[in-house]
């Protein structure tokens, strides 16, 4: 699933991504951390992978694995 940062807050590493279809989802630190990534910008383009309970498991840039 493909949609842009609405929020993040960079001492927590919290945040949401609003998705293509209008739906606002949440990551934790957890997600952030499994990205690799050090900070995020709102409005950057994420992809998002989630388990089977629906849960965000790590966000990444889109084309990269």
């Amino acid at each position: 699933m493909q949609g842009t940062v609405a929020r993040f807050d960079e001492d927590t590493h919290h945040g949401t991504v609003l998705l293509d279809d209008g739906s606002e989802v949440a990551f934790g630190a957890d997600a952030f951390a499994a990205s690799g990534l050090r900070l995020l910008r709102l409005g950057q383009r994420m992809t998002i992978d989630r388990d089977d309970q629906g849960e965000v498991i790590s966000i990444t840039f889109p084309g990269l694995t």
